[in-house]
């Protein structure tokens, strides 16, 4: 019977003496002289199979010949191991070879830097760490779904096309379908009215706008999909694509928000620990020493809330000396975030951000200079999540609007959902490369999506 590796590990005990047939890759091949052994996998299970052959086949001497890499049916029997390592292996009785792989295969086993490994994006997937790491991104894909759907949530899917200018245009990509040598210009300026949409559109950095119009009909709603930013920076926590969880939720303050928020992470963490045991546990010893015990504290931990200037009141009276002083005008920086989490020893909600340096939708608090925003420090990474209950008074949007300078005929729309049944309403913002670099230990977001775009990095 045909089988996926991952069946064959959850039914071992009772698959032992049976003939069973397997396809997949070889990922070693050690030979001897009158036996052999090669690690298989068919990627539905981190943990290799091991498959014994001896010189009593006939095509022993081919099987021999296979090289790493190559993709394999292999029929043969479930065993118990004679080795210390595993408790059963399959011994062969026939090797069929589906695809051969040259001695040139770059993913030898041996360890590969993490910079080589981008090079070969195409096949990094095959390695231990990068198989561990996209099926945690799998799995914890799947964990946000279902906290979402089993609490009553519609998944909206937004356009990644859009003229409303959220983050600011000059973080947006621009589309256009114009001929770049024969642009049509009026008084000097290219004239967007001949392109497809007849005016500007932007590959879009946020579905927050068109997932507040949704929520504005079924109360609770969340998108999650690839977002898009034009910045260029080479951090370890930034790339021009990523994807996004944005959740909005009518009839729901900042302190409504924040259970949301605290629900939901520990959900996805406590998920991803029952589902990916070997995984994590590879990255507890491979990636990042205590990297369980931090997502278990987590799971466990009740979350810290305190205002932003509270905490620059413990900041100044720290006994540090900060590389950058902390002011109660501005945001705070990465030491910063570092020492508040170690401070509180946990995960701090900090509120009530100053307004100017926010954005332009979220509500005005009563003092006039904040707003009520709420960004999720955890300890090791840092800001995992920015939210803020929206304004909901249709003038005041307006006056934020002009004051930040946003483009109002881009957003009118947007502002009319304050005048039809509009109500108090929230969300939040989670980067879900940042929750995967948090939930595996591997420090770049580089390494957390399969084929990544930053500056100057544009293949395959």
């Amino acid at each position: 019977m045909l089988l996926d590796l991952k069946d064959v590990y959850q039914k071992e005990k009772d698959l032992l003496g049976k003939e069973i047939i397997l396809q997949g890759w070889v990922r070693n091949h050690r030979k001897q002289k009158e036996f052999g052994f090669i690690d298989f996998n068919d990627g539905t299970s981190f943990k290799n199979l091991q498959v014994v052959y001896d010189s009593s086949l006939k095509s022993f001497d081919d099987i021999q010949k296979i090289h790493i890499g190559s993709a394999i049916t292999v029929k043969g029997t479930i065993v118990e191991s004679e080795g210390g390592k595993q408790d059963y292996e399959l011994k062969t009785i026939e090797i069929k070879v589906e695809g051969d792989s040259p001695e040139d295969y770059p993913i030898q086993p041996k360890r590969h830097t993490r910079e080589f490994l981008r090079e070969q994006a195409y096949l990094r997937p095959r390695t231990n760490l990068f198989n561990a790491v996209f099926r945690v991104r799998s799995i914890a894909a799947m964990a946000i779904h279902e906290y979402f759907q089993s609490n009553n949530y519609v998944y909206v899917h937004t356009p990644l096309i859009t003229t409303a200018d959220c983050e600011g245009s000059d973080q947006m990509f621009k589309i256009t379908t114009l001929d770049f040598n024969k642009l049509p210009y009026v008084d000097g300026k290219v004239d967007m009215s001949k392109d497809l949409f007849g005016k500007t559109a932007f590959v879009t950095g946020t579905g927050q706008l068109h997932g507040e119009a949704f929520a504005m009909a079924y109360k609770k709603i969340y998108t999650f999909g690839p977002t898009f930013r034009t910045e260029k920076s080479n951090t370890k926590t930034h790339a021009n694509e990523f994807w996004m969880i944005e959740p909005e939720i009518a009839f729901c303050d900042l302190d409504g928000l924040m259970d949301i928020e605290e629900d939901m992470l520990k959900f996805v963490v406590n998920y991803v620990l029952e589902k990916c045991p070997l995984e994590i546990d590879f990255f507890d010893q491979f990636v990042e020493v205590g990297l369980k015990d931090k997502l278990t504290k987590l799971v466990n931990s009740k979350f810290t809330r305190i205002t932003h200037h509270e905490v620059v009141d413990i900041l100044k009276k720290a006994d540090v000396k900060w590389e950058f002083e902390p002011s109660y005008s501005d945001d705070i920086a990465k030491e910063h975030e570092k020492y508040i989490t170690e401070y509180f020893n946990g995960p701090v909600f900090i509120t009530n951000w100053p307004k100017d340096i926010k954005a332009w939708y979220m509500k005005l608090n009563a003092d006039n200079e904040t707003v009520a925003a709420v960004d999720l420090e955890v300890p090791g990474a840092g800001e995992l999540m920015g939210g803020s209950q929206r304004e909901e008074d249709y003038d005041k949007l307006l006056k934020r609007i002009d004051e930040m300078h946003v483009d109002k005929e881009t957003v009118d729309w947007f502002c009319n959902l304050r005048k039809f049944g509009g109500c108090y309403h929230s969300g939040f913002g989670m980067g879900f490369e940042r929750l995967l670099i948090y939930l595996t230990g591997v420090d770049n977001i580089r390494d957390v999506i399969p084929f990544p775009r930053t500056p100057g990095s544009c293949d395959y």
